[in-house]
């Protein structure tokens, strides 16, 4: 705990150091710290501050910076996510009223809305696919060898997947398939896919086998990550070595899914530089937020910066869309 003088003066430091980027003197602090106190009272509790490890000091008769510990105290210390301005809540409702007839192409222009806003790459987690039931499903010939197993979801949500065949498959041979699997999956979770039945016909049953087997490994699969943005990683990050391994780790959604899951389950809704775990983001922070699907926690949204990132706004703007999206997947 710091004593209020100290705590003001170091919320000053921190906002100040958001919007300029350059390192702040005790003349920048008075200006909008609120603290009626002289500029040598100001630069005695700057050296108390630096001593204590929330701020640095570049170079000599530099100003101050903060230190992770200085952000974390800030960002601890916010009296909530704020609210998103006029112009960003009329973005993100009209986003929403929109049509999405397919889940991954909202979840994809959904980061997309997120970097938009916040001027950060952004990355939104699909719902665990086993999360809902199957309303209905069908088998739709795409050529002699090939079908697309469209399933529509309880919540209104479409996944369309690709089935692949050796041998020509007839519309006739789909439609009796579709029948079969819409007896058994219509009201269940792609993980309860049966045994494929014999029904006497191999051509049937090798569909049937082919398509509860994709459905199969389907619920099994981690969730997929969508980036929006990841072209402002080279307008947020002013090292070119940074930029790269920021891009890398983006790039890698294996990576990407297990830093959302474990800042969520530390209880986390901010993680900065070194807390990340990760070496290449020691230098970034991350906003992390929840999303629902009746009243489960189903998947996340997070926006990426540099430590200095304004961690109000991004609190805010992912607290909005977090549940603007759990509130259309709930609905459809």
């Amino acid at each position: 705990m710091l004593e209020d003088r100290k705590a003001a003066i170091l919320r000053a430091v921190v906002q100040e150091y958001i919007e300029s980027a350059n390192p702040v003197g005790s003349g920048r602090v008075a200006d909008r710290s609120g603290i009626d106190v002289s500029t040598a009272t100001i630069r005695n509790e700057l050296v108390h501050l630096e001593e204590e490890g929330f701020l640095i000091q570049p170079h000599t008769s530099a100003g101050r910076i903060p230190t992770e510990k200085g952000y974390r105290f800030f960002v601890d210390d916010l009296p909530g996510p704020g609210r998103l301005e006029a112009a960003d809540r009329e973005q993100v409702s009209a986003f929403f009223a929109r049509s999405h007839s397919e889940l991954e192409v909202m979840l994809r222009d959904t980061s997309t809305l997120l970097s938009d806003l916040t001027g950060s790459p952004a990355v939104v987690l699909a719902p665990d696919r086993d999360h809902q039931e199957i309303r209905s499903l069908q088998l739709v010939g795409l050529g002699p060898h090939l079908a697309l197993l469209v399933l529509v979801m309880a919540n209104g949500a479409v996944e369309k997947l690709a089935l692949e065949f050796s041998d020509e498959v007839h519309e006739s041979t789909l439609a009796i398939a579709t029948a079969h699997l819409s007896g058994a999956m219509i009201g269940c979770h792609m993980s309860e896919a049966p045994e494929p039945p014999t029904t006497g016909d191999p051509a049937v049953d090798h569909v049937l086998g082919a398509a509860l087997a994709l459905l199969a490994d389907r619920a099994a699969d981690l969730e997929d990550a969508f980036v929006g943005g990841a072209a402002r990683v080279a307008d947020v990050f002013d090292d070119v070595v940074l930029v790269q391994q920021v891009l890398d780790v983006l790039e890698r959604q294996y990576l990407v899914v297990g830093l959302l899951r474990d800042v969520l389950d530390r209880g986390l809704s901010v993680v900065i530089g070194t807390e990340t775990r990760l070496e290449p983001l020691n230098e970034c922070s991350l906003v992390v937020a929840p999303y629902e699907i009746d009243g489960d926690r189903v998947g996340s949204i997070a926006v990426l910066g540099p430590t200095r990132m304004n961690y109000p706004q991004a609190l805010a703007t992912v607290a909005v869309v977090s549940r603007r999206l759990g509130d259309r997947l709930t609905t459809g």
